[in-house]
C-alpha cells in the first residue's frame, strides 16, 4: 500500500498533540499515511480551510461541527466528527488587577472549586466583566455560559464574552481589552509567565469530562473515503495512547515546542500534560489531576450525547427548536465510524453511542462487545445530569 498524504489543520495549542504526535512518532506511517500539517492563526480560518477543501481533516472546537449542522456559524459545508482528540484542557484566568481584587476578597486560588471561584469572580469582576474566548462556538463559551448561568449570572448582557484568537489572548489581557479569559493551554500559562494574569480554574472543574477538541472532516469526504477515515482514526488513537503515558510527556512537550508547531518553551507546554501549574506570577503552585485527556476513559469515543449537550446549549441561546437540535446533533458525532475503525485493536469501545452526561462522580464501566470499558468521572459542577430523553 502506497503512502497517502492527508492535509490536516491545527491551531497552536497543547491539545493539537494527537495530530502532531501521529505524524512525528510514526503512528500515521503505520497506517500508510503522511499528515501534511498546516498551522492556522484562528479557529475561523481553520474552519474555512476545512470547509473549502484546503485541508481534509482538522483539529476542531467540538461545538463547531454541531453549530454547522444547526445552521449557525457560517460553515459552508456539513462537517462530521470522527473522534474526540482531547477531553478538557482549558483554563480560566484573570488579569493581574482582577487577581488582586480576588485576593482582597479572601479568595485563595485553590484551582478546584468552580462554585467558590465563580462567586468570587462575579463579586470582584463587577457587572461589566469582559471575558475572552477563542471562538463563539467553542467549549470555552459553552462552559462559561453554563457556569455563569448556574451561578445566577446571565450572559449576555450582564457579562460580555468576546472573541480573541488563542495566540492573542495574552496581549489582550495585558492591554486591558478583557478582564478574564477561558483558553486552551499553553496560553493561560503564558499569561502567568509574562506577568499578565493568574489562573483561576481549570475547565474540568465545570464539567469533568468535556469534549474539547475533535477530529473534524467534511461529511462528503467521510462518505467518499471510508478507508482513509478508518486509517486516520486508528493513527490518532495510537497517538492518544502514547500521549497518555506519563513517560511520554517530556518528549511530547519537546516535539510540540518546535518552531513549526507551537514555538513556545517545552517547560510551559509540559504543565498541561502533567497537570502541575504555576497559577500566579508570584509562583503559587497547584495540581490539576486529569487536566487534559487523550486516551484514558475512552476519551476518543465521540458520544452522541456530547454533541446533543452542545446542541441544547446552542438551541437555548439562539432560539432554535430544542428537539430538532437534539435530533440533528446526534448524527454529527460518528460513533459508528469510530467503532468500525477500531474494532479489533484493543481500544475501549462502549457498546452504546449515548449515555447520560454528568451522572457519575467516580469512574465506572460501560459495556462493550467483549468486556467493560472503563469510564472516568463525568460530573457537572452543579450536580445536574443531561439525558437527551428527558432534556428540558
Amino acid at each position: 500500500m502506497s503512502v497517502t498524504r492527508i492535509p490536516a489543520g491545527y491551531v497552536p495549542l497543547t491539545d493539537a498533540a494527537p495530530l502532531i504526535a501521529a505524524q512525528e512518532m510514526g503512528f500515521a506511517a503505520e497506517e500508510k499515511l503522511a499528515l501534511d500539517l498546516h498551522r492556522a492563526p484562528s479557529w475561523s480560518s481553520l474552519r474555512d480551510m476545512l470547509a473549502f477543501g484546503q485541508v481534509d481533516a482538522a483539529q476542531m472546537l467540538a461545538p463547531v461541527p454541531v453549530a454547522a449542522a444547526l445552521g449557525l456559524g457560517g460553515a459552508s459545508a456539513p462537517l462530521s466528527v470522527l473522534s474526540v482528540l482531547s477531553v478538557n484542557g482549558t483554563v480560566i484566568g484573570v488579569s493581574s488587577s482582577l487577581a488582586r481584587r480576588l485576593a482582597d476578597t479572601g479568595h485563595g486560588f485553590s484551582f478546584d472549586d468552580a462554585l467558590s471561584a465563580g462567586q468570587a469572580l462575579i463579586v470582584a469582576g463587577g457587572p461589566e466583566l469582559r471575558i475572552g474566548v477563542p471562538f463563539p462556538f467553542s467549549m470555552h463559551a459553552e462552559l462559561l455560559n453554563y457556569w455563569l448561568k448556574g451561578l445566577g449570572a446571565d450572559t449576555p448582557p450582564d457579562i460580555g464574552i468576546r472573541t480573541v484568537p488563542p495566540p492573542q489572548m495574552v496581549e489582550a489581557i495585558r492591554r486591558g481589552e478583557i478582564d478574564a479569559f477561558c483558553v486552551g493551554e499553553p496560553w493561560g500559562s503564558m499569561a502567568v509567565e509574562q506577568g499578565a494574569g493568574a489562573l483561576l480554574l481549570p475547565g474540568r472543574a465545570i464539567w469533568s469530562f468535556a469534549p474539547e477538541k475533535v477530529l473534524a472532516v467534511r461529511s462528503a469526504w467521510a462518505d467518499a473515503e471510508p478507508g482513509l477515515a478508518n486509517r486516520l482514526i486508528r493513527a490518532l488513537w495510537r497517538a492518544g495512547r502514547w500521549l497518555a503515558d506519563p513517560a511520554s510527556r517530556g518528549l511530547a512537550a519537546e516535539i510540540l515546542s518546535a518552531r513549526r508547531y507551537l514555538d513556545l518553551p517545552a517547560e510551559i507546554i509540559e504543565r498541561a500534560l502533567s497537570g502541575m501549574f504555576t497559577v500566579t506570577p508570584q509562583g503559587l503552585q497547584r495540581e490539576a489531576p486529569g487536566f487534559i485527556g487523550f486516551h484514558e476513559g475512552a476519551a476518543g469515543f465521540p458520544w452522541r450525547t456530547q454533541a446533543q449537550w452542545i446542541a441544547l446549549q446552542l438551541a437555548q441561546r439562539n432560539g432554535l427548536d430544542q428537539q430538532t437540535a437534539l435530533e440533528t446533533a446526534g448524527a454529527v458525532f460518528r460513533s459508528d465510524l469510530y467503532r468500525a475503525a477500531l474494532r479489533g485493536t484493543g481500544a475501549e469501545l462502549p457498546g452504546a453511542a449515548s449515555k447520560p452526561e454528568g451522572d457519575f462522580g467516580a469512574p465506572r464501566t460501560a459495556g462493550r462487545e467483549s468486556e467493560p470499558a472503563g469510564l472516568l468521572q463525568n460530573r457537572f459542577f452543579d450536580g445536574r445530569v443531561f439525558d437527551p430523553l428527558i432534556a428540558d
